[in-house]
């Protein structure tokens, strides 16, 4: 396990005003950097000990990376954009409300000023054994300590394990791929976009890392199609203390309704499965329908029939199951 110090391990501090600079000092020094965007993340990871980087690219002094601006096809927010600005910008609020509904439900408001929509994104699982320094399969070792009959894993997946039985811990993510956002990655090569869906991965792709960013790259916007802009959305968080804690499962929905029925949909759950996870089946079940009780029931019941419980978290199934039930009959109200 780590060991708890009263100081981060040295490292040599970088801060680019521009981000070609930032990408050249990424790319120079490779495994050995580190890029910091509020650090709140990053620092617990240093203060223990786990991480420990020769070079910290303070990401903070560039303008490129911070902000919200209007685009020809929607938004795009700068991946340094506090979350706080992200939950009170008017034009997030009134087109988007489910992405700046959950920026206001991470953590508590001192964080949400410091912490950054990129960073709650790109962060690492939060699962104990791996934090703590434990030699498991995604810190290189040969075993998941989460996943044994002694363990504590109540908080872990019930879907997309492989080896690994760690969540994704944004409660962001889930939002941004109900809305088809895009990733704008910065690397070496240049810049590439990425639909949300496909930003993050699971352990079966690559245990030791989250999100598809290449050594050297960088998220450096999100991109909100103008296509979902104002149509039925809904957020649900449950966690099991109402600041501060990551989610036990989280829902986001969006919703378009014609003629009383429902023309498009995008329904994702969160924190049951190593990535945000689309629920395709049970949007089938709703798509082209109009949302009685019993058609959300029967897509509630459909979103968990994969569902494989470890032997603390057994409940996720039922509350997914509800919360699927609920996001489709209050986004259809």
């Amino acid at each position: 396990m780590a060991t708890i110090r009263d100081m981060i391990p040295e490292f040599e501090l970088f801060q680019p005003q521009g981000l070609d600079d930032a990408v050249t000092l990424l790319e120079r020094y490779g495994e050995d950097a580190w890029p910091l965007a509020g650090g709140l993340d990053s620092f617990d990871w240093f203060k223990d000990r786990v991480k420990r980087p020769r070079a910290v690219i303070d990401l903070g002094a560039i303008e490129a990376l911070h902000g919200v601006r209007s685009t020809g096809d929607g938004l795009e927010i700068g991946a340094l954009t506090p979350l706080s600005e992200v939950a009170d910008n008017a034009e997030i609020r009134d087109k988007y409300g489910i992405l700046a509904q959950a920026a206001g439900l991470v953590a508590t408001p001192q964080i949400r000023n410091q912490g950054t929509l990129g960073g709650n994104l790109c962060q690492d699982t939060r699962c104990w054994y791996y934090r703590g320094g434990w030699p498991c399969y995604r810190a290189g070792g040969n075993i998941c300590y989460a996943d044994t009959p002694e363990s504590m894993n109540r908080e872990h997946c019930v879907f997309g394990a492989s080896r690994c039985v760690a969540v994704n811990p944004s409660d962001t993510a889930p939002a941004l791929l109900a809305l088809d956002a895009e990733m704008v990655l910065q690397g070496p090569g240049g810049q590439r976009t990425v639909a949300a869906e496909d930003f993050f991965i699971g352990p079966a792709v690559d245990i030791t890392r989250m999100t598809v960013l290449r050594p050297g790259e960088l998220l450096a916007a999100i991109r909100l199609p103008a296509s979902w802009a104002g149509a039925s959305f809904y957020f649900e968080k449950v966690r099991d203390r109402q600041s501060w804690d990551f989610a036990l499962v989280s829902v986001a929905t969006t919703m378009k309704i014609e003629g009383g029925s429902v023309s498009d949909i995008r329904l994702v759950a969160n924190s049951v499965a190593p990535y945000p996870m689309r629920l395709r089946e049970a949007e089938s079940q709703v798509r082209g329908s109009a949302v009685t009780e019993a058609v959300a029931q029967a897509a509630g019941d459909v979103a968990v029939v994969d569902a494989k419980p470890l032997h603390q978290n057994g409940f996720k199934v039922p509350l997914m199951r509800n919360l699927v039930r609920r996001a489709l009959t209050e986004a259809a109200a």
